[in-house]
């Protein structure tokens, strides 16, 4: 299916572009979260008249994506969960746990912002992880797992 990109996407392309995806992804996901549109003759027409509004739109969301990407960089987060005397979790630590642990210190992230590159947590330790706040911004934070007996 041909479809304008209304913001960038991450690995299908950048703002403004038409392109070719799967007819699921584009309508599943892409269209219905206001990312893409169909490239129809009338619907490009109505995006190069509006092409500056959406530019101007996207810099302000990537500059507050910075800022709190400033604010956010190498943050250290600490996290209770019950473990055993071996130092494994009862349980794990998910990316739910991490967004509530952050939005405690007053920074507000959502759960698919969480980048778990190795899964959920389940030792006691310090574990580097990503948040990705925009396609072009993500930083780095550490979550701390502390034990509890």
């Amino acid at each position: 299916m041909q479809i304008i990109l209304m913001e960038k996407v991450t690995n299908v392309g950048q703002l403004g572009e038409v392109v070719k995806v799967k007819n699921g992804f584009a309508r599943n996901f892409l269209i219905p979260q206001g990312k893409a549109k169909r490239a129809t003759d009338a619907n490009m027409a109505e995006f190069e008249v509006r092409r500056a509004e959406i530019e101007a739109a996207e810099k302000v969301k990537l500059a507050d994506s910075q800022a709190r990407g400033e604010k956010l960089s190498g943050l250290t987060v600490q996290i209770v969960q019950k473990a055993g005397v071996d130092g494994k979790l009862f349980g794990s630590v998910t990316n739910a746990d991490i967004v509530n642990a952050l939005g405690a210190q007053g920074f507000e992230v959502e759960k698919s912002q969480v980048r778990m590159p190795a899964g959920h947590i389940k030792q006691i330790g310090d574990h580097p992880l990503n948040i990705a706040l925009h396609t072009d911004v993500v930083v780095g934070i550490t979550v701390s797992v502390l034990g509890e007996q």
